[in-house]
């Protein structure tokens, strides 16, 4: 099952505290853990990022987030109906307007999102549902959202374009497997993940 995500941080402190208020606390189940390093993040886009849900006052929840250090972000998204930010160490999310297909809350964390290139999407989607035990409850052109229930407030969305894999993720997912020994491994494309025996 996918438990949750491992974040690489110069500054745990400070990065805990500002996931928990950017979030609202409201993960839908994954959690948060924060890996400290001492390696800034690459100026390349992460291949993993999360969307947190803007809701009705999405303007005001941008402009909370960047009270409380989040900066705007440009990844050469262009005009898009959603806003790009980075955390305080330059991690981009999204905030997503309402309307946004797949958003099923108002407020917190409502996907995690992992760069898949297209050729790799069918070896993808097969391989995370079969790691995370959450299904696709969307196939489009765009790419494919995972859910562990159709009513789960978090998804696990997959599509393209793909960040060059550069060096190690710096955010990267994280499963229980009891069945399996605990450790650090990689997904078809090569992106790190994490296994624990415990959820």
């Amino acid at each position: 099952m996918l438990t949750g995500v491992v974040i690489d941080a110069v500054d745990v402190p400070r990065m805990e505290s500002f996931w928990l208020d950017a979030t609202q606390g409201r993960t839908g189940g994954p959690r948060l853990r924060f890996e400290p390093t001492a390696r800034q993040k690459p100026p390349h886009k992460n291949r993993l990022h999360f969307d947190l849900a803007g809701g009705p006052n999405w303007q005001d929840e941008v402009a909370r987030l960047r009270t409380l250090g989040a900066t705007r972000a440009d990844i050469g998204q262009g005009d898009v109906p959603w806003d790009v930010l980075a955390d305080p160490e330059g991690n981009e999310f999204c905030v997503l307007r309402p309307g946004h297909p797949g958003v099923l809350a108002d407020s917190g964390l409502v996907a995690i999102c992992l760069d898949v290139a297209e050729e790799d999407r069918f070896a993808q989607s097969a391989f995370w549902q079969s790691e995370t035990d959450w299904h696709a409850a969307e196939s489009h052109e765009w790419g494919v959202r995972l859910r562990r229930s159709p009513t789960s407030a978090v998804a696990l969305v997959m599509g393209p374009p793909a960040a060059p894999k550069a060096a190690r993720n710096r955010l990267r997912l994280e499963v229980a497997r009891p069945d399996r020994e605990p450790g650090e491994l990689r997904d078809p494309a090569g992106n790190e993940y994490h296994v624990t025996c415990d959820g």
